[in-house]
């Protein structure tokens, strides 16, 4: 079982165990975390969106052109922006820091 913490919006630190093969999306549910997953991790929306810490960024395998299709879409983008659904625990992330953005964008609700 790896480790990972969370940083809310609030600014605030939530730690966690994080088992192995989770994605990040699917360990935030586990524990209440707020994020949304509106498409439940099948790569459609941006609701899941995370900023990985500097750090931590570079661990990660490269974004899926998918990945950065729907990452376009994501409110508050940054240069470490990553879908959480998209991000699968190992024992190489094992201390992964992520933050949620201040907000999301659900583009997947009807208007």
């Amino acid at each position: 079982m790896a480790k990972m913490t969370f940083i809310l919006r609030d600014g605030s630190r939530r730690d966690v165990e994080a088992p192995l093969g989770l994605s990040v999306l699917e360990i935030a549910h586990k524990y209440g975390i707020e994020i949304e997953g509106a498409c439940e991790g099948s790569l459609a929306c941006s609701t899941c969106h995370v900023i990985v810490e500097q750090d931590w960024f570079a661990k990660l395998e490269e974004a899926s052109e998918d990945e950065e299709d729907m990452l376009d879409l994501a409110f508050g983008l940054t240069h470490t922006s990553r879908l959480g659904c998209q991000i699968r625990m190992s024992p190489e992330l094992d201390g992964l820091t992520v933050k949620l953005p201040a907000a999301t964008r659900n583009m997947m609700v009807d208007k």
